[in-house]
């Protein structure tokens, strides 16, 4: 009997319109578009902009993108999951929302939250419930509204994120395409390095905290991206290994938006030359876990069914991972 692989069918994206350029930051903050380009590799970034728009406005449209993609009645969907830093609400769950605004009454959701893994973790999460036989359709949801928790007088942190939002339809297959393999990994010492420090249940919101900008996110990047650099092309490496793959063998890797040299870094590990890399930092800066499914949504017309993708990420948390996927379907 063939094992049954849960297979990606769709992606769905959205951006929103507005454009924070390198330029328009230079008004904002002390810095250039020639620091934050040799540094980062971004040119720009994307806003969400309007009152009462928070990360499932954006979840929805990605969801709606392949809804119309694929034609599938809402109510077929089983489950939505959402992985995201940025939820609407502390609860309910983002991916309620989700589904609610999408018409999917027949799934039940949740969030997951680590961060700039968020998507790959949540992935490897829907792929089990369609390997188990229990469910068909698995809506899987990556995306951020980053601007909502950066603090736009710090340079270090506010020239490196946007919002986005991307999303997969997970269906179950026969065939050797889909989930193959996947590694994940965290380490809670690397909190200290990258974190939001209040808003939690360690430190509610008051008035000190807010005053103490507490409520935006903390990095030390050079901390960060020394873990980044060895851990997420690290990670990559074994997960090759492990499924017995050389460069040769893999047509794509889908990285995690931080920082091209991390990008670059992680491609070089495993052997892969520049065209065989996604990459979209310049245009969407680090949309957390919004960054890997917004790839797979700008390159899906050069995909095709065999292609085999590493897709790798690192996060606060620390978190870490990759996932073996072998592309399921030619696009239109």
């Amino acid at each position: 009997m063939s094992k049954v692989h849960a297979a990606i069918t769709s992606v769905g994206g959205y951006v929103p319109d507005y454009v924070l350029t390198n330029q328009e930051l230079e008004t904002i903050v002390e810095t250039s578009d020639e620091w934050i380009t040799t540094r980062t590799g971004i040119k720009e970034r994307r806003i969400l902009k309007g009152d009462g728009l928070g990360t499932s406005y954006m979840g929805i449209k990605a969801v709606e993108d392949i809804l119309n993609k694929t034609k599938i009645d809402p109510k077929e969907i089983d489950l939505v999951i959402c992985a995201t830093v940025t939820p609407d609400m502390p609860f309910p769950a983002t991916a309620n929302l989700i589904a609610q605004g999408v018409g999917a009454d027949n799934a039940f959701g949740y969030d997951i939250s680590a961060a700039c893994s968020g998507f790959i973790y949540a992935l490897t999460t829907g792929a089990m419930f369609i390997e188990s036989g229990q469910y068909k359709k698995v809506i899987v949801v990556g995306g951020d509204k980053m601007s909502s928790i950066i603090n736009y007088k710090d340079r270090t942190t506010c020239i490196i994120f946007g919002d986005g939002c991307g999303a997969v339809l997970l269906e179950p297959s026969k065939e050797e395409v889909g989930i193959i393999d996947s590694l994940h990994r965290s380490d809670g010492s690397g909190a200290q390095f990258l974190n939001m420090k209040a808003g939690g249940s360690l430190r509610p919101a008051s008035h000190e905290t807010v005053d103490a900008d507490l409520h935006y996110i903390y990095q030390e990047g050079a901390t960060v991206f020394k873990f980044a650099v060895t851990n997420m092309a690290d990670i990559s490496g074994k997960i090759m290994e492990k499924n017995n793959l050389s460069g040769d063998d893999i047509s794509w890797l889908v990285p995690h938006q931080a920082n091209k040299r991390i990008i670059d870094a992680t491609a070089n590990r495993i052997g892969l030359t520049d065209d065989k890399v996604m990459m979209n930092i310049a245009r969407y800066g680090n949309t957390t876990a919004g960054t890997i499914p917004l790839l797979l949504w700008d390159y899906e017309k050069q995909l095709k069914k065999g292609d085999k993708l590493i897709l790798a990420a690192f996060g606060g948390g620390f978190t870490w991972g990759a996932v073996y996927v072998v592309w399921a379907y030619d696009s239109k």
